[in-house]
């Protein structure tokens, strides 16, 4: 089955929050995830998102801007399913077969305080653990129960840098500048 996930990043505070969501980003990329939806301006995320889509490939996008209420709405309105990440939900072993199946999966990932709006508009309120942590480690459980390990190892199209797993070093093909 061809899958369709996309993350809507909630709560980015330009001021404070670049790195931790651009590793959003960047995990969501990884990890199997084709879009990012940013529901805050903050072009300086896309600009290191795209940065590493060009030198690692793979058809990531990033999109900055974004209304959360409407982008949950359209998501909704074309058959997809909304999945928020909190440590307020159901378990995710718990619910993670019923979520599987879905072609359309929009992943709501939150940082300081998530509208209580968010918990009525997601199809599903899922916990990858009841206690507090990383929004980065949650997203990246719950892809990697979603794709269910086949996203590791994964090659990406016109990457221009590619590692060569080793067991001892680093090695890797293509420029090396910014690695």
């Amino acid at each position: 089955m061809t899958r369709e996930v996309a993350v809507l990043r909630l709560g980015h505070r330009p001021e404070r929050d670049q790195r931790v969501t651009t590793h959003v980003g960047l995990t969501a990329r990884a990890l199997g995830a084709r879009r990012m939806f940013l529901a805050a301006d903050d072009r300086g995320v896309v600009a290191s998102i795209e940065d590493v889509v060009e030198r690692w490939g793979g058809g990531f996008e990033a999109e900055n801007g974004v209304k959360w209420r409407r982008c949950i709405a359209d998501w909704k309105a074309e058959g997809g399913t909304v999945v928020h990440l909190t440590m307020y939900g159901l378990n995710l072993p718990d619910v993670i077969d019923e979520i599987r199946p879905r072609e359309r999966v929009l992943v709501v990932v939150g940082a300081e305080k998530v509208p209580g709006e968010v918990y009525d508009l997601a199809d599903f309120n899922v916990a990858v653990t009841n206690q507090p942590h990383s929004e980065i480690a949650g997203l990246a459980v719950f892809l990697d129960r979603l794709f269910e390990g086949r996203e590791l190892g994964a090659s990406f199209p016109g990457a221009r840098i590619r590692i060569i797993p080793s067991a001892h070093g680093k090695f890797a093909e293509g420029p090396s500048e910014g690695t």
